[in-house]
Parts: structure tokens; sequence; C-alpha cells
């Protein structure tokens, strides 16, 4: 593609810029987004869609690296539980997030899919899915309508705040070298992403920015992560890596509250991690923070009711090792009898009572939690209260924020990006609706 600029041309070959220019073809300041995930490009969509010109700055070389990166394993675009369960997982943000996810929830994004021509599914899970279990077709077909509504990109473009005069302040590559430009905007959205995949362009950077300008931000956290654990050194030599399925998890949160959540998690040399652990890693993480460790019970046996399994413990061994009566009458996993050996001693390990608690309510202590940069997402951001309905902020008149940044938090299974597309679609209706009123 062959774009024109004010000062210089910007020429595509493949996904390579040979170099860029900070200035677009627009007779007038058109509407800059800030940011070129799944929040930024949906809030370009509608607002490019009302007819308002519209270019979109990214750090990146491409937009939409983190969503690509997600498709990996599978690109679970949302979840079709019932609404009234699916707007809980939001926690202590659900009410600030349910009117949003009203207007373009789990149904509105899956038919939103369908109309860029990728069909989806629904797997045993009730995750939701595109047919190829791909991220990169999505993305294309997304870029390409974007493209043919007018949508002008800018990768390798680092935001850098305001200027006095209120321009915004770029830093992006030229012909001769790195330089900064001050552009000018009818108005700005930001989604800049949390502070986890730093090199995906979600650094957190842009705090000190809003901090400055005196936005309420609260300070991005670990979320969907793990968590450290203190193994024995042949524990972790012999079973880093390995996967715990059939489990179920429970925790206490903050207030007190009991959360259990079927699923896997898998093992690790600095402690655990998985899917079922993400789920309950706000409420373990604020343990940790407000106790100093946390306590994950693990039942290894979710299926068995306690009765029945006492009575299957209490059986003779008949000279079996202990190993060989768990892998033989408990039909027991090498990793789940390692686990329950790293916490019980052997005189426990005979005892019916002290197996059968430690393998319904296997404890686990918490000690810290994983770094921010290793977790899917963060919590943190800026603040609900800093923030009108429509997604400006208060104290800059103009400037919208969607996606990651903002205050909110919430488990894998589709629910990020949800809310992700959600909070884009508001914040566009939102500078929509600014322009509108804007005096012309």
């Amino acid at each position: 593609m062959l774009c024109f600029c004010k000062t210089a041309p910007v020429f595509f070959h493949g996904n390579s810029e040979v170099f860029l220019s900070a200035s677009a073809p627009f007779s007038s300041p058109p509407v800059v987004i800030v940011g070129a995930g799944p929040a930024g490009l949906m809030a370009a969509e509608v607002i490019s869609a009302a007819g308002y010109p519209v270019a979109v700055y990214d750090a990146m070389p491409s937009p939409g690296r983190k969503f690509l990166l997600a498709g990996v394993g599978g690109m679970n675009i949302t979840h079709a539980e019932p609404f009234e369960r699916f707007v809980t997982r939001y926690r202590e943000a659900q009410a600030w997030l349910e009117p949003m996810l009203q207007d373009f929830g789990a149904d509105q994004l899956r038919a939103w899919v369908h109309s860029l021509g990728i069909e989806t599914f629904t797997g045993s899970s009730r995750r939701v899915f595109p047919t190829d279990m791909k991220a990169a077709p999505l993305l294309r077909a997304w870029l390409h309508r974007l493209r043919q509504q007018g949508v002008v990109f800018f990768p390798r473009h680092r935001w850098l705040g305001w200027q006095d005069d209120g321009q915004l302040r770029f830093e992006h590559p030229t012909e001769t070298g790195q330089q900064v430009s001050a552009i000018p905007a009818s108005a700005t959205l930001l989604a800049l992403g949390g502070g986890s995949w730093a090199r995906l362009g979600s650094d957190g950077q842009w705090l000190p920015l809003l901090q400055a300008k005196g936005i309420a931000v609260a300070p991005l956290r670990a979320s969907n992560c793990g968590f450290e654990v203190t193994w024995s050194e042949h524990f972790r030599q012999q079973y880093a890596g390995e996967p715990l399925n059939t489990i179920a998890l429970e925790c206490s949160d903050h207030t007190g509250q009991q959360h259990r959540y079927r699923g896997e998690a898998t093992l690790a040399e600095y402690g655990i991690e998985g899917s079922a652990i993400y789920a309950l890693s706000a409420s373990l993480r604020e343990q940790i923070l407000q106790q100093g460790t946390a306590t994950l019970r693990v039942d290894l046996a979710p299926d068995r009711e306690p009765v029945a399994l006492l009575k299957t413990l209490q059986k003779p061994r008949n000279g079996m090792s202990f190993s060989t009566f768990m892998r033989k009458v408990l039909r027991f996993p090498a990793v789940k009898t390692a686990l329950i050996r790293e916490h019980l001693d052997a005189e426990a390990c005979r005892s019916p009572e002290q197996l059968l608690q430690a393998i319904k309510q296997l404890p686990l202590t918490l000690t810290a939690v994983r770094p921010l940069d290793e977790a899917i997402s963060s919590a943190g951001g800026v603040c609900r209260s800093a923030l009108d309905d429509h997604g400006m902020l208060t104290a800059q008149p103009g400037v919208f924020c969607a996606g990651e940044m903002l205050d909110w938090e919430a488990p894998t299974g589709g629910y990020l990006l949800t809310a992700c597309f959600a909070t884009g679609y508001r914040a566009g209706q939102g500078v929509v609706e600014y322009l509108k009123k804007a005096p012309q």
C-alpha cells in the first residue's frame, strides 16, 4: 500500500516500513487513537463509520501484536455463558462495565465477528472461538475494513504526552533518524493497554503522563498470573512443568468469601500457574498484598465424594508402597501423589483420615505474585472516578480512554477481550457524540 503524507510518504512493503511520517493527508485534524489493540481498533471502526477521519498511532511495527499472540493457542473471542453470570466475572467493576457489555457484549461481539466473514463455534467449556481457531485471518479482515473506511495507520509511533498547546507528541522514525512531532487532534482516544507483555507494547509507560495531568490512576498489578511456592529441591527438579488435571481450587477473597474453580494448573519451578490459577488470581493477589502470603486449597479428586473416598483409602495396602497404592487403587498420576508427599510425612500418608484431608483440601502457601511483565493481563489503570459515562477524562475534555488501561480485570476465557471491545465501542460512541456537540 502507498500512502502520501504532507511531509514524506509512508511505504509499506509486506509488513515492513521503509520510513515513516507522523502526519497524514487530512484536511483538518482527525480523531487520533493511540493504541492499535482491540479497544483502539473497535473505537476506530465506530468513529470512522460515523464519517469522521481517524488516525491510529501505535508504538509497535504493526497493529494488534498482543491480539495475535493471544490467538496462538486458539483465539478465544468471548464466552457463551448466560449474561447474568458473565458480568460477575468483572468483580468490583461489574456495575461499571455492565451497561457497556449490554451494548456490546458476547452476542454482539460474535455477530460482529461473523460480519467480517469469520464463523465461530462454542466449545465444550462454553468458550467461543473462530472456526479455524486463529486470530490472524480475523485481524486481516478487520484491518481491511478499517482502511476501506478511511482509517490511516501510523506504526512505530510512541506517544510521549501533550505539548502545552494540547497537541499530541509522538516519537517516530524518519529517513534521518528518530524525531518527535506534534500532532493536532479533534479528539483523542487512548487505548494503551495495561502493563503486561511490554515487548508487545503494553508497558504502562503512560501512567506518569496521565498522573502529571492530575488523572486518578490505580497502580498496575499482575492479573491472570502465576504465583510462587517454596517447593523442595527434589519436587522442583522432578515435577516442574507437569500438568495438574482434573482439580478444583479454593481460596478466600479479602472479604472472606469463598471462591472455587474447577480446571487445570501447571506446576512450575517457581510455583504454580495455569487457567484455574488465573481464575482466582485477583483474590490470591489481594491476600498476598494484605497478609504476605495466600492459602490455596487444592481438591485433587473433585469427582470423588469424601465418604466413598475414605472407604477406598481404608482398604488394606497388602505390602504396597504408598506410591503403588495411590496409582493402583486411587488411579492417581505420579504428580498428584508427589504433591501429597510434598505436604505429608510418611506417617501421615498411612492415615486414611489425614490422607483424605490432603486429597480434598491440600493447602498450598503462595508466597509471592510473579512479575507483572509475565502476567497475561493487568489490574489497575485509569480509575472510574476519572471518567464520565462515555469514557472521557473529566480533567481532559476531548480525551477518552478504553481497554485494559482502565481499572478493571477479568479472568481468561474470553472475558478480557470482550470487555476491551465493549469499552472501545462505548468510548468510540462517546467520541462521536463529543464531536457532534463541538463547535464547527
